[in-house]
């Protein structure tokens, strides 16, 4: 939470408020820009004050940024088994979930594009951290933590990239044939196939 008042997070008035927030945003989201809606703009819609919105979030980067987190668990996070392992079953589900989420993205933010680099950064930074977890539980400590963690920045990077270019191109193939085609090539030389 930002401001010097944090909000109890609990709360069902801070939830309501949060979602208004959220609301709001997605409404112009889905009007205009990113770079041309304004706190105010979102305030207005949401109905409260700028000192509301500023109790809740630092600036409209940090409102994204949640959005954008809690899109990721809802459409990555939660379509993975906790318990799984870094098989390519694994990485052909991150790959659907993915595509998932960038059509999702899609359909409610108007200029996708202008909010790409900052999805980017958000999305690779959380299927790294996922990515790694996976390797981590899958070698029990067999492999360098250093190597592993370049082994996660491969191959996160690789599933944003080739989801983001399907994403481009318009989705010319189903989530679940590209996901075929290409985790065999990522998979290719990380030595963790069973």
């Amino acid at each position: 939470m930002s401001g010097e008042f944090s909000p109890n997070p609990n709360d069902p008035r801070v939830i309501r408020t949060r979602q208004l927030i959220q609301d709001a945003f997605f409404y112009h989201l889905n009007k205009k820009d990113f770079s041309a809606i304004t706190v105010q703009d979102i305030t207005q819609k949401a109905t409260i004050n700028r000192a509301t919105f500023y109790a809740h979030f630092a600036d409209k980067y940090e409102l994204l940024e949640s959005v954008l987190s809690y899109a990721f668990q809802e459409y990555v996070l939660k379509q993975i088994d906790a318990e799984a392992h870094l098989t390519e079953e694994t990485l052909k589900q991150l790959v659907i979930s993915l595509c998932n989420y960038h059509d999702s993205s899609n359909q409610c933010i108007k200029k996708y594009e202008s909010v790409a680099p900052i999805f980017e950064e958000n999305i690779k930074a959380q299927l790294e951290k996922l990515v790694l977890e996976l390797a981590m539980s899958q070698t029990d400590g067999a492999e360098p933590p250093k190597t592993l963690a370049y082994l996660a920045t491969m191959l996160s990077w690789s599933i944003y990239g080739v989801t983001y270019r399907w994403n481009l191109e318009e989705r010319q193939e189903s989530p679940a044939e590209l996901a075929e085609r290409v985790v065999p090539y990522m998979m290719n030389g990380t030595g963790l196939l069973n």
